[in-house]
């Protein structure tokens, strides 16, 4: 399966990527995916685009808890009645949730159609939309039911990001942090040196075009994580499990912040089995202690998030699984940790946090 036919398109002018990318598509009909929030926010700025004239536009609801089958449901639905085939093309304009949903309503309608994604979140910039993955959550676990299916495009506005909240700009900085820890020294200084209080939109720009770089490269090399796609796992199976607990009890958290809790834990674990330096996981942690808060959670719960690990799906017959480091840019795959040392690790994250 090649990952070669996704495009990715920092732009300049929106609305003629856009053009640009329908006219190769040919399409019979245009469908485009829209949140309630991207309905009101973002899509006055592609109103215009004379691609979207005769489209149907679906509408659903914001927020992962849509992230579901009743909402995939919905869409298959309208492609269906509104008379999509798999000639059609779908436009997913929004965050994660809308790229990740509507990718995999696009990959399985008709066996699939061609569709476009045109993030609206940092974390859908950075993240979800590149890199073919689509899915929806199932049975309370994320992302459980979805398929590798890579876009035809993927159209990068970073004008969107002046409406997003402070909460979602962290969130997304969060998986930019992880591409940082994962390529260069230099590229991780920069990131933990840029200034928050007064965004310089033009470097942010700067800094998404690189950061979705590391992600390409290493995608583009291991499109259907065998081996060092695993690098961009770096603090998910924590992370992960601390989103899963949080939305068990019923005080859901963004993703982002759970992957730079996630972050903390396994480079805790980094320093320990794998020789990361002391002083760049300090520096690192100071930083999410500044911006991300912290996860509250007891002693007593360590089992729940030790069970929640070993339920991961990138783990074999029930051993957790870890991406660490040796050093920035220096990845360790397929690292194992037992049960004493994990719970030394959520000791360190409390005391530290």
């Amino acid at each position: 399966m090649s990952m070669d036919k996704q495009k990715l398109i920092l732009c300049k002018d929106l609305r003629e990527e856009l053009e640009r990318v329908a006219d190769s598509c040919a399409p019979d009909k245009v469908f485009l995916l829209t949140d309630e929030h991207t309905h009101r926010l973002c899509l006055p700025v592609l109103a215009a685009a004379g691609a979207l004239k005769d489209a149907t536009e679906i509408v659903i609801g914001a927020e992962d808890v849509h992230k579901n089958l009743d909402t995939l449901a919905t869409v298959w639905l309208a492609l269906s009645n509104g008379g999509g085939t798999r000639h059609s093309l779908l436009v997913n304009l929004g965050g994660g949730m809308v790229t990740d949903l509507g990718g995999f309503a696009a990959s399985t309608f008709k066996r699939g159609m061609a569709y476009v994604n045109i993030p609206t979140t940092l974390l859908a910039m950075v993240d979800a939309a590149v890199g073919g993955k689509t899915g929806i959550n199932f049975n309370g676990l994320k992302n459980e039911i979805g398929a590798f299916s890579p876009a035809v495009a993927v159209l990068i506005e970073t004008e969107f990001l002046r409406s997003l909240d402070s909460r979602n700009f962290f969130s997304g900085y969060a998986e930019m942090l992880k591409h940082g820890l994962i390529s260069t020294g230099e590229h991780w200084a920069e990131l933990l040196s840029f200034d928050m209080e007064r965004v310089d939109y033009a470097r942010l720009k700067a800094l998404i075009g690189r950061s979705v770089q590391v992600k390409e490269n290493i995608v583009r090399e291991d499109p259907l994580e065998h081996g060092i796609r695993k690098a961009l796992n770096l603090g998910h199976t924590v992370g992960h499990a601390f989103e899963s607990l949080a939305l068990a009890e019923d005080r859901p958290v963004l993703h982002g912040y759970a992957v730079a809790w996630g972050l903390v834990c396994e480079l805790y674990l980094s320093c320990v089995l794998a020789g990361f330096p002391k002083d760049k996981m300090r520096q690192t942690v100071q930083f999410i202690k500044e911006h991300y808060g912290k996860f509250q959670f007891e002693c007593r719960q360590y089992e729940s998030l030790y069970a929640l690990m070993q339920h991961d799906k990138k783990n074999t017959g029930g051993v957790i699984n870890f991406t660490l480091l040796h050093d920035v840019g220096e990845v360790a795959l397929n690292q194992t940790a037992d049960k004493e040392l994990l719970f030394e690790m959520f000791d360190f994250y409390r005391e530290t946090m």
